[in-house]
């Protein structure tokens, strides 16, 4: 008996993994974040499968029922919305089939910050402009942040930031960022990640409160940073008509040019 979870990715149930569909697809026994994870994955689930939505339940009672699943001999799908690596609670579970000697595995899912880039059509790497992409929330009454993560320090590098779980704080992220990026500096907000509903909010970060109104106050990725701006930056050496790399060596003195010649 194992537990797989599985990333059920930002929302569109298309965005599913062909691993994860099929995993869904074996186990006799589901369980998912409701609040999150739409139900149209859950048709993936066998005839006679047992679905259970997690969404009011504490972590005793999801427990209680992978220890059960166990007691009769059935895998588990337990299915996260977005990716497992960030803000699932996978840990704290996985923490306990350990304890408890439960196998698992763990297949990935797209994130929500890959398709919030996406429906802006945005590159979050930019040459010239930003290289590096932080992947932050600001504290909540699920989790604190640690003393050295803090929204300054982050914005002093000025990466491109995806602040997650934070929308309820957008006027204070906007007060803590502009000394840092600028009242001009692009940010966007995406509301609801591909999902039908989904809002995209764009504006000048000084901007993006008013702009975003007070509607929108959960399930939102605000994004900062001029890569955004998708403007004034450098095209990548990687394509560049003489950059020596391994498929396409420039001379005949390239460390490259003897590995081609042996690999025809």
């Amino acid at each position: 008996m194992k537990v797989h979870f599985i990333g059920a990715g930002p929302g569109a149930p298309d965005l599913l993994t062909l691993r994860g569909r099929d995993l869904i697809a074996a186990c006799p026994v589901c369980l998912y974040a409701g609040s999150l994870v739409p139900e149209a994955v859950l048709a993936h689930c066998p005839p006679g499968a047992r679905v259970v939505n997690t969404a009011p339940m504490d972590l005793d009672g999801i427990m209680a029922e992978i220890d059960a699943a166990r007691e009769a001999g059935q895998d588990v799908a337990r299915l996260h919305s977005g990716d497992l690596s960030v803000w699932s609670a996978m840990g704290e579970q996985l923490r306990r089939l350990d304890a408890m000697g439960i196998a698992y595995t763990v297949t990935p899912g797209v994130p929500s910050f890959a398709a919030a880039a996406a429906a802006l059509g945005a590159e979050l790497t930019l040459p010239g402009l930003a290289q590096s992409v932080v992947l932050t929330r600001t504290p909540g009454r699920a989790s604190a942040m640690p003393p050295g993560e803090r929204l300054e320090a982050f914005a002093a590098t000025g990466a491109t930031l995806a602040l997650h779980l934070s929308i309820g704080r957008l006027a204070e992220i906007v007060a803590t960022l502009v000394p840092h990026y600028g009242a001009d500096c692009p940010a966007a907000i995406v509301h609801r990640a591909s999902w039908p509903d989904e809002r995209v909010v764009r504006a000048p970060l000084a901007a993006l409160a008013e702009a975003a109104g007070a509607e929108i106050t959960r399930t939102a990725l605000i994004l900062v940073g001029p890569a955004l701006a998708r403007e004034g930056f450098d095209e990548s050496r990687l394509y560049a008509a003489d950059y020596d790399r391994r498929y396409r060596p420039q001379s005949a003195e390239s460390p490259w040019a003897e590995w081609t010649h042996g690999d025809d």
